[in-house]
């Protein structure tokens, strides 16, 4: 995979996961929410994440009451957009 695969898989890993714990990462970039820069370190960390394959198989499965899984590495910042968002 190129680099420019590998970032927008990884952006795309992270917009799902987020999505699925019902934050619009465009909406919390407008509000002020998540600078852009926050959205491009997210991604940069899901790109370190060693269990992408894992994530992939969670975004598969029917959705739970988790925000994200316990191993992702923007499982904090997908929590606090969350709130943010209620």
């Amino acid at each position: 995979m190129s680099d420019i695969g590998k970032i927008r898989h990884h952006a795309a890993l992270f917009d799902r996961v987020a999505g699925r714990a019902g934050v619009d990462l465009q909406d919390a970039a407008i509000a002020g929410a998540l600078p852009y820069d926050g959205i491009a370190d997210a991604v940069l960390r899901c790109m370190d994440c060693p269990l992408p394959e894992a994530c992939q198989v969670w975004l598969e499965e029917p959705a739970g009451a988790d925000i994200a899984p316990e191993f992702c590495v923007n499982r904090e910042i997908v929590s606090e957009l969350r709130g943010q968002a209620s």
